[in-house]
């Protein structure tokens, strides 16, 4: 089998510089020989919270996504401010989106979202310890239904694929992983 090497870019071009990403069209020397175009999506990162409360209940966001046509139910999210650090992101997303803040924050992973074409990092968090927070509001541009269900439920309706968004999906496994664990 041969090694896996890097390719070398050679030639970038911008083609659309948006308020959210930006796309890249990059000429490469493949690894083996010759070359190639890749179109990459620049993002700066995001962060997911999953808020549990001392019941044991998760509290979800339901909301319409235009990409997909649809209303999905989701955990509390958002991309980062610039070079905003994951946990400031995570604490602000999770206030704006459901009035919540948290004295404990425990950083589960992060995950790439779609390497084929995204360089979109996604970092997720449990909170716990959660509390009413006052001075947030969500995104004018947002309309949001906030969900509470028992962590069970909703670690079941992902895994039986009745959550479509796979960053809560894999939120709420890890959660649920870290949870059983213990302390």
């Amino acid at each position: 089998m041969a090694e896996l090497n890097a390719e070398v870019q050679l030639d970038s071009q911008r083609v659309y510089d948006g308020r959210i990403v930006r796309l890249d069209v990059d000429t490469v020397r493949l690894a083996g020989g010759g070359e190639s175009v890749r179109e990459v999506v620049r993002h700066g990162g995001a962060a997911l919270v999953i808020p549990v409360d001392a019941e044991g209940q998760v509290t979800l966001i339901r909301q319409f996504r235009y990409a997909t046509g649809q209303v999905l139910l989701e955990a509390p999210a958002g991309g980062r401010d610039g070079e905003e650090p994951p946990l400031a992101c995570a604490q602000r997303e999770l206030a704006e989106e459901t009035g919540l803040g948290a004295g404990e924050w425990v950083e589960l992973g992060h995950f790439y979202t779609t390497p084929g074409f995204t360089d979109e990092i996604i970092w997720v968090f449990l909170a716990r310890d959660l509390r009413p927070v006052s001075g947030f509001a969500a995104d004018h541009d947002e309309e949001i239904e906030i969900v509470r269900m028992p962590l069970a439920e909703a670690h079941a309706r992902a895994l039986r694929g009745e959550i479509l968004d796979a960053k809560t999906v894999c939120g709420l496994v890890w959660a649920g992983a870290r949870l059983a664990a213990g302390p």
